[in-house]
């Protein structure tokens, strides 16, 4: 598992207090019965902490899985 995925790993566990939960790029919200609206809002910012990135609106509303969270997240972090 690459550094950034487990990263995200560490974060999903700790926002959803779901300490079994394995990423998949194609994992949705759909997939995590605790993946709501707020539960939302507070991933994008314990990511956008544990990184030290900020999403803008439109990236956020752009992902449809966890494989566009992790590409716009690999972008940030090479610029």
């Amino acid at each position: 598992m690459d550094p950034i995925t487990e990263k995200l790993t560490r974060i999903f566990q700790d926002v959803f207090d779901l300490d079994a939960i394995t990423l998949r790029d194609d994992m949705a919200a759909a997939d995590v019965e605790e993946w709501d609206s707020l539960n939302h809002v507070k991933l994008v910012v314990a990511i956008e902490s544990g990184f030290g990135v900020k999403f803008s609106t439109r990236e956020i509303t752009g992902w449809k899985n966890v494989g566009d969270m992790k590409k716009t997240l690999q972008s940030k972090l090479k610029s």
